[in-house]
């Protein structure tokens, strides 16, 4: 089944909430959002576990797709819709394995060496970027622009997701050069009301024209 991408994506990192991270999912849920990922460097296997579980529970009864990020044998437990990999992770086909082939993979690209392969792989979409200077990551890849996503669309018809450094402003625009969807974490995440920033983005999102892609 193919992954249709709502064109929020919202990456709930785990160092950016004050209250428990299911609650967070559940009020962002309520809000319209209909892609989540669950990213946390530092909790440990149970606690991840666990996390992954609560958000799955809430994601399930609104129609609202959920990746876990890096982990494909917690996606699996968790019963989450799939899994987000970058280049040090386990590979796309090596994830596929562990959660079968009825969920979805998504795989992060910093090149267009990368595209290439993800788009010859099973991944289910394909993440590009930094599009923009990031602060949600310790050591981020080079800043790679919004141009790099016209050049990726034109080597794929895979889903698109652009991340890095979007924000409210920048987002049609990146939806403009080819991208399906737009990552967000910061921008919403440390927004004064998370759930209403939401809204904000879903509202300008549904607004914007993507450009064509190919067939």
């Amino acid at each position: 089944m193919r992954l249709v991408m709502p064109r929020l994506y919202v990456i709930l990192d785990a160092g950016m909430f004050s209250e428990p991270v299911g609650e967070s999912a559940k009020k962002l849920i309520e809000a319209g959002v209909r892609l989540l990922q669950y990213r946390d460097k530092q909790a440990s296997a149970r606690e991840l576990l666990a996390n992954a579980k609560s958000i799955a529970e809430a994601a399930r009864a609104s129609a609202c797709a959920f990746f876990v990020n890096d982990r494909p044998d917690v996606a699996y437990l968790a019963g989450a819709d799939g899994v987000h990999v970058g280049q040090e992770d386990l590979p796309v086909e090596q994830a596929r394995h562990v959660l079968g082939a009825e969920r979805w993979v998504g795989v992060s690209t910093h090149n267009l060496e990368q595209v290439q392969r993800a788009a010859a792989s099973s991944a289910d979409y394909i993440a590009v970027g930094p599009i923009f200077p990031t602060g949600s990551k310790a050591n981020p890849d080079p800043v790679v622009g919004v141009d790099f996503v016209r050049r990726a669309r034109a080597l794929t018809a895979k889903p698109i997701v652009a991340i890095g450094g979007i924000t409210l402003d920048r987002a049609a625009d990146v939806l403009a050069a080819g991208a399906d969807s737009v990552a967000v974490i910061s921008d919403i995440l440390q927004a004064k009301d998370p759930a209403a920033r939401a809204r904000e983005y879903i509202q300008r999102l549904e607004a914007a024209q993507p450009a064509a892609r190919r067939d």
